[in-house]
Order: C-alpha cells, then structure tokens, then sequence
C-alpha cells in the first residue's frame, strides 16, 4: 500500500482523493494546504486521518511514498524538486512547469524516481488508446500535420470571482495555451510518442478584448488567444489556435495527417465517441470511415486515469504515460511560443 500525500486542497484535489478512493494499491495518508480550516475539512470529507498545513514537513517524512502537487504553477516546480530529493515519487498537476528551465530543474532531480504530469488526462480514453495503436501501426504513413483549433464560447454571464492565477505570466507561467494547450499537446504529441524534434515556432497572442474584460480577473496579463506554428525535423508541422473569451464561434479540431491517411480525433469525453479516419480512394478522391466506435461517457474517467496510471508506474517500475521527458517537450514549444508572440520574430529552439 503506497502513501501519497496530496498537496494542496483546491478543487482538483477532490478528483485526485476520489481517485485514489477507488484503489487498493495506495491511499491518501495526508492532505496538506496551508489553510489550516481548508486541510482539516479536506481530511474529514474523505475520511483521512492526518492533515498539515507544512508541506516542508510531509516532504521529509518516511513514511510518505509519493506526493501529488495540486497546487499552482509557480509554486509546483520548488516542491517538486524537494519530493525528488528527499526520495518521493512526483505527479504534478498541469502545466507541467512555469518554463522549460524549470522542468529540467525538476528532471536533474528526479534520479530513478517516477515523475508524472497530469496533462495526460484525455489520453485515458479507450479512443486514445486506439489511437495510438493505430499511428504505431503506421496507419497514416508518415506523420505531415498536427492540428488543433479549440474555440470556447464565453458563458452567458462572467464568474463573479474568476481564478487570479488563470491568466497571469508570474504565477501559471501563460494563459490559455498553459491551461488548455497542455492537454491538447500532450494529446496529440503523445500519440506519436512525443517523438518529434522541434526547429522553429511563429506565434502571435492577444490578451482578453475589451467586450469581455469582465471575465478575466484583475491584473490578468496573459493571452486568451493564441495562433502558433512548428515545425520538426522530422518533416512535420504543428498548427495550432486556443481562444477564450472571444467572438469567435465556437469549434473543436484535433487532427493528426500522414501520406496515408488522415485520422479525426475526439480528445474529449463524449457519450457517443469515434475516430474517423479519411484515406485516398480512387475514383471518388478520398473515403472516410470509422475506425473505433465507443461510449466514453463515464463520469471522472479522465481524472481517475492520470491517478492509476501514476500509483501503476511505481509499483510496476514502468514509465508514466507523460513522464517529466515527455512534458519537456510542451514546455520547450511553450517558451518558443511566448518567445515569438513577445518579439514578433520567429524562433529557433535549442
């Protein structure tokens, strides 16, 4: 039986208890947050007897196995580095760092620990897995674009006390490409086994418009809307949109394209789930099909995975679906997409 201590008792934190509510191969031993009345009501609800509102303390102590940072960015990688050094197994919620100097920070620490980034989540589903299984079996040929557009509509009426941290550069290290560009990422890269090396990125961000300040909260400085472009060495291109807070109209891409073939993705959960897949076909141009069919519309799925995955990894010594390594890779396109939308200027990565 492994014992984890959840650091931090904010809302994801609650996805996690449950999670780990569900196991018989670990357990919530602690939950820690430096609101004492916050930890203590954290314990009660999910029954655990031990709460703290001294990270430090927990970090050190034998008898904790893992830890799972559920705290914002800017406070994550310090923590990080501490669990690694004092021999705890690391899942971190997203994103996975503030920078790709931090990251590396955290890898350098890491030893033979497991390290674990929650933006895997959407890559839980059975689609995903079929998915994958199907890219590896060279089903698209050799991989030309990655796609995603992702449109949010504006809700009907603005949060009354919208998150501080969702949109500032000094605390959650971006806006909305950290939010959300970390799930799609990891999704989409992820099913290609985060095996691309990247050369150059063109980017351009705006903050949130006038028409729905409201919505964002005081002293946000980040973007609510981002157009970016890589490419790769190996002959790839990314192309990708985010946008929040925006009179765009609403709309979901994630699209993965080969010599051979062309597969539409669903990288969230919905009740009626598919992969189409568009080939060429002679004689009408091109066909397309599905090539998985399903239902993924089980409540907290994608939470639950990020959570086993991280208790299996340790005890079956594997690698996490979204180790540190692999979370490098979105922090380095990251900083290249911020790098470029503050100058203007293409970049080269390293």
């Amino acid at each position: 039986m492994l014992n984890i201590a959840i650091i931090g008792c904010g809302v994801i934190a609650q996805f996690h208890l449950r999670a780990l509510a569900k196991l018989k191969t670990a357990r919530a031993a602690v939950v820690c947050d430096v609101r004492s009345e916050v930890a203590q009501k954290t314990a009660e609800e999910f029954g655990i007897e031990r709460w703290s509102t001294d990270a430090g303390a927990l970090l050190r102590d034998p008898s904790i196995d893992a830890v799972i940072l559920a705290l914002p960015a800017n406070i994550r990688g310090p923590l990080a580095v501490e669990a690694f050094k004092n021999g705890k197994h690391v899942l971190t919620e997203k994103p996975i760092g503030m920078n790709a100097a931090e990251v590396r920070t955290m890898i350098a620490a890491q030893g033979d620990l497991v390290g674990a980034c929650c933006s895997s989540r959407y890559r839980s589903f059975e689609s995903a897995k079929a998915a994958t299984a199907f890219i590896r079996s060279g089903g698209l040929g050799k991989i030309r674009t990655i796609t995603c557009r992702g449109v949010t509509k504006p809700s009907d009426e603005p949060n009354p006390n919208p998150p501080v941290w969702r949109l500032r550069r000094d605390l959650n290290g971006g806006g909305i490409f950290v939010n959300w560009g970390c799930y799609d990422l990891d999704y989409l890269l992820g099913l290609v086994d985060f095996k691309l090396t990247p050369q150059y990125a063109l980017a351009q961000t705006w903050q949130v418009p006038e028409a729905f300040r409201a919505y964002a909260a005081k002293g946000s400085d980040a973007e609510t809307h981002i157009v970016g472009l890589v490419t790769f060495a190996e002959g790839c291109v990314l192309n990708y949109e985010r946008a929040e807070f925006s009179s765009l109209p609403a709309n979901s891409i994630w699209q993965i394209s080969g010599d051979k073939g062309a597969l539409d993705l669903q990288m969230l959960r919905y009740t009626s789930a598919s992969l189409m897949l568009t080939q060429p076909n002679p004689g009408t141009g091109t066909k397309t099909t599905a090539i998985w069919e399903g239902e993924e519309s089980g409540s907290g799925a994608e939470h639950d995975g990020v959570v086993f995955d991280f208790v299996d990894s340790i005890l079956a010594k594997h690698k996490p679906n979204t180790s540190l390594q692999d979370g490098l890779l979105f922090a380095r396109i990251a900083d290249a997409f911020y790098a470029s939308a503050d100058t203007g200027k293409p970049v080269s990565f390293d």
